[in-house]
C-alpha cells in the first residue's frame, strides 16, 4: 500500500481515502513510512520526531495510541509494538505477488508451525515467523494475528481493535484484568464470568479449571483450589488435554505452598513436575515453575536462593517473548508475600518490578476502560 503525505494539511491519503492528523501525528507517522518495516524504540522516536524538545517517553506512547486509532480505516496499515524494543510500521502487500496465499495446504501448515511454538511458549519464534510473512508469501490466521497483540501485551489493541470480534479477544482482556488489583474482587468478577457462561466454550473451560484457581489462592483460599484440582485433572483426562498437565500441576505445588503443606509433600509435587518437564519442556511452564519453587525457598527464609531461582524463572518468561505470563508471575509473587509471608527486602524488590511490568503494558494507564468494558459486558443495558 503506498501512503501521500499533504504536509501543508497534514493529511494522509490512501487512494481514495483520506485521515486527518495533529502535527505531530503527522510527523510521527511519515517518519514511520520512511522507515517502514523497521523497529524504533522511544528514544529514538523522541530523537526524531522531538528533536528539539523535551517531551517524556509518554508522549510517543500517547501519539502511537491516538494513531492507531485513526489508523484502522486503513486495512493492514499496522504500527506494530515490538515488545522490549519499541514500534515498528507494516503495510499490507499486493497478494497477486504471492500465488501461495491462495495454498489451503500451506495455511493450514503454517497454523500448525504457528501453534507448536505456542503449545512450548517460544513467543519470540511466533513473532519472527510473523514478520516473516511478506517475504514467506503466507497469510497470517486472523487467530494468531490476535494472539501475537497478546503475547505482546499489547492491551491497547486488543481494547479498541475492530478486526476482532470481541467474543475472540474477551479472554485475553480477562486474564490482563485479573493480573492486577485486588485478588478478592478478582475472583467475584471471574465466577460471574464463568456463572454468565460469556467466553467461547475452550475459553470458559480454561477459566474454569484453571485461570480461576491462582485467584482462590491469592485471595486466601487456597482449600478452595485444591479442592477444584481434582475436578480440572478429571476435565483434563477426559478431553486429552495433556499439554495442560504441566501448568496444572504448578498451580497444585502453589496451592500446597499457601496451604502451609510441609517440606515431604511439596518435594513429592517437585519431583513429578521436575519429570513432566523433561517430557514437555514448555518454556512459560518451565518459568512459573522457578518462581513457585522461589517462592517455596522464601518461606523457608533461604533468602539468596529464592531470589536468584525466581529470577531465572522471570527471565525465561520474558525469554518466552509472554508478557503477560512474566506479568501474572509478578502477580503471583507480590500477593503471595503479602498474604502468606512477612514484608522482606525481597518483596520490595519484587513489588517494585512489578509496578514497571504495569506500567510497561499500559495496565495501570488503562485499567479503566478495561474495567468499563468488562463491567458493560457483565451487566449489558
Amino acid at each position: 500500500m503506498h501512503l501521500e503525505f499533504d504536509e501543508s494539511k497534514f493529511i494522509v491519503s490512501a487512494g481514495e481515502m483520506t485521515i486527518q492528523l495533529l502535527p505531530k501525528e503527522f510527523a510521527l507517522l511519515e517518519f514511520m513510512y520512511r522507515n517502514k518495516g523497521l523497529t524504533f524504540s522511544r528514544e529514538q522516536l523522541l530523537d526524531k520526531v522531538w528533536p528539539l524538545e523535551y517531551p517524556v517517553e509518554r508522549t510517543v506512547d500517547d501519539h502511537i495510541y491516538r494513531l492507531r486509532k485513526k489508523l484502522h480505516k486503513l486495512s493492514g496499515v499496522e504500527l506494530k509494538t515490538v515488545r522490549g524494543f519499541g514500534y515498528s510500521l507494516t503495510l499490507p502487500f499486493a497478494a497477486a505477488a504471492y500465488p501461495t496465499l491462495y495454498d489451503p495446504e500451506l495455511r493450514d501448515t503454517m497454523r500448525d508451525v504457528f501453534n507448536k511454538f505456542h503449545v512450548y511458549g517460544q513467543g519470540k519464534s511466533i513473532l519472527t515467523l510473523a514478520a516473516q510473512r511478506d517475504t514467506l508469501g503466507f497469510e497470517l490466521d486472523p487467530h494468531y494475528r490476535m494472539v501475537i497483540h497478546f503475547m505482546q501485551g499489547d492491551l491497547e489493541w486488543l481494547l479498541d481493535t475492530e478486526e476482532v470480534p470481541l467474543q475472540d479477544r474477551l479472554f485475553s482482556l480477562v486474564l490482563f484484568y485479573l493480573f492486577s488489583g485486588d485478588p478478592k474482587a478478582k475472583l467475584v468478577t471471574c465466577e460471574r464470568m464463568i456463572e454468565k457462561k460469556l467466553l467461547h466454550p475452550a475459553d470458559q473451560l480454561e477459566l474454569e479449571i484453571l485461570t480461576i484457581l491462582d485467584l482462590f489462592i491469592l485471595a486466601g483460599e487456597p482449600e478452595r483450589a485444591l479442592s477444584q484440582l481434582t475436578k480440572s485433572y478429571e476435565v483434563i483426562a477426559e478431553l486429552g488435554y495433556e499439554n495442560f498437565v504441566p501448568v496444572t500441576m504448578i498451580t497444585e505445588l502453589f496451592a500446597h505452598l499457601a496451604a502451609g503443606a510441609g517440606d515431604e509433600e511439596l518435594n513429592r509435587l517437585d519431583e513429578a513436575i521436575g519429570q513432566v518437564l523433561l517430557d514437555k519442556p514448555f518454556l512459560r511452564e518451565t518459568g512459573s515453575y522457578k518462581v513457585v519453587k522461589g517462592l517455596w525457598l522464601m518461606r523457608s527464609k533461604q533468602w539468596r536462593e529464592a531470589e536468584q531461582l525466581m529470577d531465572e524463572g522471570l527471565q525465561v518468561l520474558e525469554m518466552s517473548g509472554f508478557v503477560p505470563l512474566r506479568l501474572g508471575s509478578f502477580y503471583r509473587i507480590y500477593h503471595f508475600c503479602r498474604l502468606y509471608l512477612p514484608y522482606n527486602v525481597l518483596q520490595r524488590k519484587y513489588e517494585s518490578r512489578f509496578t514497571a511490568a504495569l506500567e510497561d503494558c499500559g495496565l495501570k494507564r488503562l485499567e479503566r476502560p478495561l474495567e468499563e468494558m468488562l463491567q458493560q459486558v457483565l451487566n449489558p443495558l
